[in-house]
């Protein structure tokens, strides 16, 4: 606590706000496009580690972690869809921010490629996507009843499997608190990797649709 808060370190996070800061963060990242530069991923599974580790002083209880990280999830992702239904295109019309402009882009390939229902789960395992979708499928009309039900169960696999995943590594491996710095860099680095894929696969696709026309 007699540090500053910093939003983008999620040991900060949880040092200064504890399982309340789970749910303002995954509020505010699946919520608000403000949040899009939230550090969900590594969050939930360092949030999981602490409840076995109490590293830094800080010991979290599993009950309300999973809590806070599936009612933030669930209520932020329910209140982006209805930002989009009431504010329509326009709202994300207005952003400049080339990352949020980005994954609009990928959050619209994943409606029209997997459908609402794929989509709005894979979404959650997606940074900024996961920000930017929820808004979308407002705008786009997603039936209210689709939505619900699949960024429920997107929302339920993505916050207990990794709170899960950091409590299992920490209760089974001894003073794993040590490596809690280069545990959260993995986490982030995996939670990228569909990112990058997207981006690869989107300009190999761009890249190709050149050739097609001159072979037509």
């Amino acid at each position: 606590m007699s540090q500053a808060l910093n939003p983008l370190d999620a040991t900060s996070l949880l040092t200064a706000l504890g399982a309340v800061g789970v749910f303002l963060v995954l509020f505010a990242e699946t919520g608000l496009l403000v949040g899009f530069f939230l550090p969900g991923d590594s969050l939930l599974f360092t949030a999981g580690l602490l409840c076995t580790t109490g590293a830094g002083g800080v010991h979290l209880s599993l009950p309300g972690v999973l809590v806070a990280a599936v009612a933030g999830a669930l209520l932020g992702a329910q209140t982006g869809y209805l930002i989009g239904l009431r504010a329509g295109r326009a709202l994300l019309g207005r952003t400049r921010n080339r990352h949020l402009l980005d994954g609009a882009q990928r959050a619209e390939e994943l409606l029209s490629r997997y459908g609402h229902r794929k989509a709005i789960v894979l979404a959650r395992f997606i940074p900024v996507v996961r920000t930017v979708l929820n808004p979308l499928a407002g705008v786009v009309r997603v039936p209210a009843r689709t939505f619900t039900l699949w960024q429920v169960v997107g929302g339920l696999v993505w916050t207990v499997g990794l709170v899960l995943g950091g409590y299992a590594l920490g209760s089974s491996i001894p003073n794993v608190d040590r490596y809690l710095l280069p545990l959260v860099c993995l986490i982030v680095a995996v939670s990228l990797l569909p990112l990058v894929l997207e981006v690869v696969r989107a300009r190999r696709r761009r890249g190709s649709d050149p050739a097609r026309e001159t072979v037509g």
